[in-house]
């Protein structure tokens, strides 16, 4: 049998670098990601797992490399675990024998749709929700899918087996399912179809990599649903039974108890920016309550379900209420937002006896039952089952044999565990039933070193002795169980620097998965420590002092683009952005952590001349046209906020939204040189103390001016007047009566005035990019598309994800902080402007410019990005030059400091500073200094103390080292002569703020360097 393998041998790494490149990753800490699904095991029963955590981690792009990676094991006998969505909890994905772990999710291309009969082949690590969306856009769609398409893969549905939306109709995932190719634990290929499949159904990967799956489809239809409320769960078996021994034709039919349904009524509805973004949502009756689904087509053949649920005790709930349970369908874990911890209990039941079943467990379960149902075409119902409670009680462990009880309750009358896996294998018999023996003797002969996600349908001994003791002695359990409820738990206290709103929804996430796929810095770095589940197991992981917040940690908060995708896609509606900027401050200037390098300088620059270019404050308002000075420098209702990158780089974007407010006929001011930066730089930098006095400062100037209606170009810039400046103002006790206004809110309602004025053509192809801190975080979308439409001559193409789907473009934070991941997401970005193909794609945020005319340089691409302010302004007759050369010159120095901050670089040219530095020494040390030269083993001695030497030393050398350090700067990043001047102003006391925590880093590449120069000097 394959052994245990927690680390590979420098060989194999090599081995699995030549077949993957940068897509396999050993670094322990980002296994350590890959180590768990999304369920929770009470402390003492965890350990019984032993040390589950891979020794690499391998995103498989392809079958080729899916035979190559299992030709690797066989060769060095070394266990691989399939992983796709790890968005179940049965521990199906948990390499419980270490080894190697490969992800699957990258096998993600629709390869082929064949309309005639109703088939698509794709990958099998297609995400249900993405191939739904392309199969939609050509009238098709999938016969059914799981609820938790927004993260599952359709690989993994066919791995797990399960019942889902469309199950009415369509049943098991299997029967949806023509034929898969799997990568057999022997390294051959083999296709399996027909009952052939069955081999490979709930399996968990044990039989192989799945590759590819060739689907059944169904010609696309908008769902409608007819939503039921029933007093007990009789009344609502017999509407089922009845609807279907009648043939009414539905696709779904799902349904909560009653608990459920008291917990989603209390849910919270999402907020951004301490507003919610919709009208509230009907309230759910306090009884069960059913879903009954159907494609539109069949409306009239559905109607006697009226009756039916009528004539069986239940009462037909208002269309709002089905209209919006249909929305809700993917939001299953909505309700563990109250969580914080759930116990799960997923079974199997027949629906003539779920009645008795729900019975049961009311009369023998002391703990509130959450109950979710789905059935399927065969007669059973999955009864999806939780208990809230919270796993860092001592109480969860005594609580969680009550899942046991439901499980025995379900087999008492005809049911099953729903799945089995490495947490309930022992039932695995029960659950495959009579294909076990076909699957034993399958695993048997392809796989009988268990190399394949071993010991997940065997089980863990310690772990299957738990499970039958509890069995055993399940009454007992359940006596003990129903004494070990704990209500909600409260989050009061900091822990360990966590703010206790933090802490409680790392606790509350339910590692669904849903926030991984979208998010740019998951994409964009490709590994799971980024994600926003990522960072929330990390959390939780530091609590439990399994983890450490170090340095590495914080810059994987910090770089976060703070797009609010994953606010969004939360299922719980947790407010994510929201909470890594509230952890910002806690971690630069508390822990005192490192911020992005590049943002020391940004900070010394808005200290001193209140802009993040380094440029003058002097020549802030250069921008302003001639003709428009002495108009626009007084005082006036409206007050024009420029921003620093229209202000100084994109002048293009000031200049066209002043010249369409002044056709407009809106009569308005501007700050001039006493503009200062909006602050969004150093708010999501961190340095809190930096933006307090900036925004004070806006505050006062904006006053002082008359102004009551702030407009911006910039939505940056919006967003901090229009929800962060209010929040500050009212925190610092400031006055702020301030309407904000995006150009664009206020032209569309001026466009009687200003559209007959567009006279020039565009005649061009134009799509637009939403940016995030004015779409996703203030729902401003139609105004910007108004007034680019308006424009006469423009051909619009919406791109393919817009509005509240629209991609990020991978600034600032992640532009600032690796530019190579920037362009990358960028390049996505882009490419869905060339699949419209757009001839230009028009944006209205500066920073999204900068962004995407440096990824279009970076990867040479013929396209055109523009500003909707300087579109517009043209087509006014105005002769507005185009101003992507001087972001590219701007942005180069950027881009030059950012690349000689890295350690190595920085290191390369201190060590051009080598003599400076040994001069700049103290005298005592320099005798010791001398004796590495000429005492044998001193250079050894002296590398241990260089860790400890260099923080103490620093401080002192650096002062006399920075006018060479300035020069050598001068030498790297070319500059114009505006930076240059204010340098001797700006890097010193960067420097000093960024060593203490930069040091670490350095020294293992200084050290070498400086050990050979004494040795030749």
């Amino acid at each position: 049998m394959v052994k245990h393998i927690s680390e590979l041998s420098g060989e194999q790494k090599s081995e699995l670098i030549n077949i993957f490149g940068p897509r396999v990753n050993f670094k322990k800490r980002e296994r350590h990601y890959y180590g768990h699904d999304i369920g929770t095991l009470p402390s003492l029963v965890k350990p019984m797992l032993g040390k589950s955590e891979p020794a690499a981690v391998a995103k498989v792009e392809n079958e080729n490399e899916a035979v190559k990676l299992v030709n690797f094991a066989n060769k060095y006998n070394i266990p691989v675990v399939p992983r796709a969505g790890a968005s179940s909890g049965y521990g199906g994905v948990i390499p419980t024998k270490g080894g190697i772990v490969a992800d699957i999710t990258t096998m993600n291309q629709i390869q082929d749709v064949n309309h005639e009969n109703l088939k698509a082949t794709v990958g099998a690590g297609i995400r249900w929700e993405r191939l739904e969306k392309k199969l939609n856009n050509q009238g098709l769609s999938v016969q059914a899918l799981p609820t938790s398409a927004p993260s599952s893969t359709v690989g993994g549905w066919l791995a797990q087996n399960g019942i889902g939306f469309g199950s009415f109709e369509y049943g098991w995932s299997q029967n949806t399912m023509e034929s898969a190719r799997v990568v057999l634990p022997t390294g051959e290929v083999k296709e399996f179809s027909g009952d052939q499949i069955k081999n490979l159904t709930g399996t968990m990967g044990t039989t192989g990599i799945i590759s590819q799956i060739t689907l059944k489809l169904r010609n696309y239809e908008d769902t409608k649903g007819i939503s039921a409320e029933f007093k007990d769960a009789e009344s609502l078996k017999k509407a089922i039974h009845s609807a279907d021994e009648q043939n009414i034709p539905l696709w779904s039919v799902t349904f909560l108890n009653p608990n459920w349904v008291d917990l989603k009524n209390k849910t919270p509805e999402k907020h951004q920016h301490g507003r919610s973004d919709k009208t509230p949502n009907p309230e759910l009756p306090m009884a069960y309550v059913c879903n009954f689904l159907y494609p539109e087509s069949r409306e009239n053949d559905v109607k006697p379900l009226k009756d039916i649920i009528q004539n069986s005790g239940g009462k037909v709930l208002p269309d709002k209420i089905a209209d919006h349970e249909i929305n809700e369908s993917y939001k299953s874990m909505k309700i563990k937002r109250l969580g914080p911890s759930f116990i799960p209990a997923e079974v199997l039941v027949p629906l003539e006896n779920m009645d008795r079943v729900f019975e049961e467990i009311n009369n023998n379960i002391d703990l509130p039952v959450l109950v979710e149902g789905m059935m399927s075409n065969d007669g059973y119902v999955v009864l999806l089952c939780f208990m809230r409670h919270s796993e860092r009680s001592l109480k969860f462990n005594t609580a969680f044999p009550l899942s046991l009880s439901i499980v025995n309750i379900a087999e008492k009358y005809g049911g099953r565990i729903y799945s089995s896996g490495l947490y309930f294998a022992q039932k695995a018999e029960s659950v495959f039933a009579d294909n076990y023996r076909d699957i034993q003797n399958f695993k048997n002969q392809h796989d009988p070193n268990d190399l394949m996600n071993p010991e997940t349908l065997t089980g863990k001994s310690g772990l299957n002795t738990a499970i039958s003791l509890g069995e055993k002695f399940e009454p007992l359990g359940r006596m003990i169980g129903n004494k070990s409820g704990i209500g909600s738990e409260k989050f009061t206290k900091e822990e360990k620097g966590i703010p206790p709103e933090i802490t409680e929804l790392a606790y509350s996430c339910s590692q669904c998965g849903y926030c991984v796929s979208e998010c740019d810095q998951y994409y964009g770095r490709g590994w799971e420590s980024q994600s926003p589940r990522g960072k929330w197991f990390f959390i939780k992981e530091y609590l439990a002092g399994r983890d450490d917040l170090d340095q590495e940690q914080t810059n994987t908060f910090l770089s976060c683009t703070t797009c609010e995708m994953c606010d969004t896609r939360c299922e719980l509606n947790m407010p994510i952005e929201q909470s890594w900027r509230k952890l910002r401050p806690k971690l630069v200037q508390e822990k005192e952590m490192m911020t992005i390098p590049p943002f020391e300088i940004m900070a010394q620059s808005l200290l001193k001349e209140r802009n993040i270019w380094a440029n003058y404050m002097k020549n802030r308002a250069d921008w302003i046209p001639e003709d428009l000075k002495e108009k626009i420098s007084g005082e006036s209702k409206y007050g024009y906020f420029a921003g620093c990158t229209a202000s100084f780089v994109e002048k293009d974007i000031a200049v066209g939204t002043a010249r369409m407010l002044d056709d407009a006929d809106i009569d308005f001011t501007v700050l001039g040189d006493k503009e200062s930066c909006c602050g969004i730089p150093m708010l999501m930098a961190g340095k809190w103390d930096v933006f307090e006095k900036i925004m004070k400062m806006n505050i006062s100037n904006m006053k002082s001016k008359g102004v009551e209606t702030v407009i911006t170009s910039c939505p940056a810039c919006w967003m901090m007047w229009h929800d962060v400046y209010p929040e500050w103002a009212e925190k610092l006790g400031i006055e702020y009566n301030f309407e904000v206004k995006h150009y664009s809110e206020v032209l569309v309602d001026k466009l009687d005035v200003l559209k007959p004025k567009l006279k020039e053509p565009l005649n061009k192809v134009v799509t637009w990019h939403d940016s995030c801190h004015i779409g996703r975080a203030g729902g401003v979308y139609e105004p910007p598309r108004q007034l680019l439409k308006s424009v006469p001559g423009i051909e619009f193409k919406e791109l393919e994800n817009n509005r509240d789907e629209a991609h990020c473009c991978g600034s600032v934070m992640t532009l600032v902080a690796d530019p190579p991941v920037a362009h990358k997401v960028a390049n996505i970005r882009l490419d869905e402007a060339k699949d419209v193909n757009a001839d230009v794609v028009a944006t209205l945020c500066p920073c999204c410019l900068v962004q995407f005319r440096t990824a279009v340089d970076e990867y040479n691409l013929n396209m055109d990005i523009q500003d909707l302010g300087a579109i517009v302004a043209r087509s006014l007759g105005y002769d507005i030059p185009d101003s992507t050369q001087d972001t590219l010159d701007a942005w180069l120095t950027f881009d030059k400091m950012i690349e000689l901050l890295q350690p190595q670089n920085m290191a390369d040219m201190m060590e051009e500073l080598m003599p400076e530095m040994m001069e700049a020494m103290p005298s005592y040390l320099k005798p010791m200094m001398k004796s590495v030269k000429y005492v044998p083993g001193m250079d050894a001695l002296m590398k241990p103390m260089m860790p400890k030497m260099m923080p103490i030393l620093m401080p002192s050398i650096m002062p006399k080292v920075m006018p060479s350090m300035l020069k050598a700067v001068e030498k790297r990043v070319p500059m114009p002569d505006y930076i240059k001047e204010q340098m001797p102003d700006l890097m010193p006391k960067a420097m000093e703020n960024l060593m203490p925590n930069m040091l670490p880093q350095l020294i293992p590449y200084l050290t070498p360097k400086m050990i050979e120069y004494i040795k030749k000097n």
